[in-house]
């Protein structure tokens, strides 16, 4: 009942850089970022980027894994680090809430306030 006045932007602004960076450069894949400075108005981050084409990184075993297809837009399906911390994704003390790896905190609270009847009961 409080109409769109109180709706607030859920996920960080370090995912919202990867998402516009991701944009930006189609062809490279978004490893990770970091923050970098701030001001009064703005936030700055550094966006890692990778060049799957790029045969240095094709070689190297360390990283090649990002270019299977796979890990096409990784930033916008939430599969950064800045991305899986928005989804409420990890392990620990701090994740039994939410369903362990691999689940999502909505996820939970959808099936947590879901009545589930079934037919014949």
């Amino acid at each position: 009942n409080m109409g769109v006045n109180q709706l607030k932007w859920q996920r960080s602004l370090r995912s919202l850089a990867e998402e516009r960076a991701g944009r930006k450069c189609g062809g490279l894949r978004v490893l990770s970022s970091y923050w970098v400075c701030q001001d009064a108005t703005y936030k700055y981050f550094e966006v890692i980027m990778v060049d799957p084409s790029h045969k240095a990184v094709r070689r190297d075993a360390r990283i090649n894994w990002i270019c299977g297809a796979v890990h096409k837009h990784r930033e916008l399906r939430g599969l950064t680090a800045a991305g899986r911390m928005n989804r409420g994704v990890g392990k620990g003390h701090r994740f039994n809430s939410s369903g362990g790896l691999g689940s999502s905190r909505r996820a939970t609270w959808k099936r947590h306030n879901t009545n589930k009847l079934r037919r014949y009961r």
